[in-house]
């Protein structure tokens, strides 16, 4: 999909930094602005940071306060 959708598509880059420069602007938008339609219409970071706020990871076993 990166193959296709990027490099064949907006290709070809004048140079390695063009090309990374393409790379970062892909990236962000496959994780920031992309609607996924599998979990609803919402980009993917922010699918996830409900999901965390939603179920957040529970302390490591020892770390708990004691109570007085």
């Amino acid at each position: 999909m990166f193959k296709a959708e990027l490099i064949r598509d907006k290709g070809p880059f004048k140079s390695i930094e063009e090309l990374q420069i393409a790379v970062a602007e892909y990236v962000d938008w496959f994780n920031h602005r992309r609607v996924h339609g599998q979990i609803g219409p919402v980009p993917p970071v922010e699918f996830e940071d409900v999901y965390h706020h939603e179920n957040p990871v529970p302390a490591p076993a020892g770390t708990a306060l004691t109570s007085l």
